[in-house]
């Protein structure tokens, strides 16, 4: 009787042997057609009106939690509560706006940030999901920013399927004297 040698391979051997089929049979990346760049953001509604956040400026997004109210603060506030053992403001961003106050329902959505040491959440009413647009061909100079309290928060606007989109800088908000004095 004949014995039989064993004819196992190393893993390492198999998988160089598959690396090399992939290589052989993989296709060509189709060239680009344009050199555009993609702008990312968060979009988000306040009342009927489409915004998006850069996406750099925003760290998570939260369904509301439970807050605890802060005596002595502006309207604005609508508490501080306890994510994951850290305290986070969190604004009501439509009330803040002079928009009156947002009524939480289960679309709203807490945006929070983190910039230059401050980490604040804002309550709008609805996230809308991450949004793409080829910048700079969708984007354009904002001309009419419309109310003078949004104004100074806003860096553009951007235009894709038929709607605009109001680039809201959260980042600006922050270091703004109004919203830095939320004493009442």
């Amino acid at each position: 009787m004949a014995s039989r040698q064993s004819t196992t391979t190393h893993p390492f051997e198999v998988l160089a042997r598959f690396e090399r089929l992939v290589w052989a049979h993989r296709a060509e990346s189709p060239a680009r057609e344009e050199n555009r760049d993609e702008w990312r953001g968060v979009g988000f509604r306040l009342g009927g009106q489409r915004f998006v956040a850069p996406l750099g400026e925003v760290v998570e997004i939260l369904t509301p939690p439970r807050v605890a109210r802060v005596p002595h603060t502006k309207s604005w506030v609508h508490g501080v509560a306890n994510v994951r053992g850290n305290l986070l403001p969190i604004m009501d961003l439509n009330a803040y706006l002079g928009r009156g106050s947002i009524n939480l329902n289960r679309l709203s959505r807490v945006l929070v940030i983190e910039w230059e040491a401050v980490f604040t959440g804002f309550l709008v009413d609805e996230v809308l999901g991450m949004c793409h647009f080829h910048y700079p061909e969708q984007w354009r100079a904002l001309v009419d920013p419309g109310a003078e309290e949004v104004a100074p928060y806003l860096d553009g606007v951007l235009h894709r399927d038929g709607s605009d989109w109001l680039v809201f800088r959260l980042a600006l908000l922050t270091q703004h004297p109004k919203f830095l004095k939320i004493a009442a």
